[in-house]
């Protein structure tokens, strides 16, 4: 298997994992953006401890004042995306609730490919990629409808 493959599986899995627990977390906190916050808070201590201890010295930040303002957004999306699933995963479930993240992941990359938005290359919409996110959204909304009971 493709190392790449592997380690992208390896972080999809920790998706779910990760709602599940922050929703957890929410009860005692009080609300789903103080368990993402946690969340958050432990993911920077960890990303810094592995920073410091993998890389040669703290970041240089060469250039980062001539990139574009929304380069800096990226934390804004990651705050907006585990609130989401932290508020959603004990209410929907882990599976729909990722059925849910992954149909919304592949509509919206198939914008910025079309388009070559946020500085990416371009990747044309095909028929291929629209039948394949198609099956997605058949798959949510399966995932979605409660069994009889």
């Amino acid at each position: 298997m493709n190392s790449a493959i592997f380690w992208a599986l390896i972080g999809g899995t920790m998706l779910p994992l990760q709602a599940v627990i922050n929703g957890r977390l929410a009860r005692p906190l009080g609300s789903p953006l103080w368990a993402a916050a946690a969340s958050g808070a432990v993911t920077t201590v960890a990303l810094v401890v592995i920073g410091l201890a993998t890389s040669r010295g703290l970041p240089r930040g060469e250039g980062a004042v001539d990139l574009p303002v929304w380069s800096w957004s990226g934390g804004l999306c990651g705050a907006l995306a585990l609130t989401a699933m932290t508020a959603t995963a004990p209410r929907l479930g882990a599976a729909t609730m990722i059925s849910m993240v992954i149909t919304g992941q592949a509509l919206f990359s198939l914008v910025i490919d079309q388009y070559g938005l946020f500085g990416s290359a371009s990747h044309p919409i095909t028929a291929r990629r629209v039948i394949a996110v198609a099956l997605l959204i058949a798959g949510a909304v399966l995932f979605s409808k409660r069994s009889p009971a």
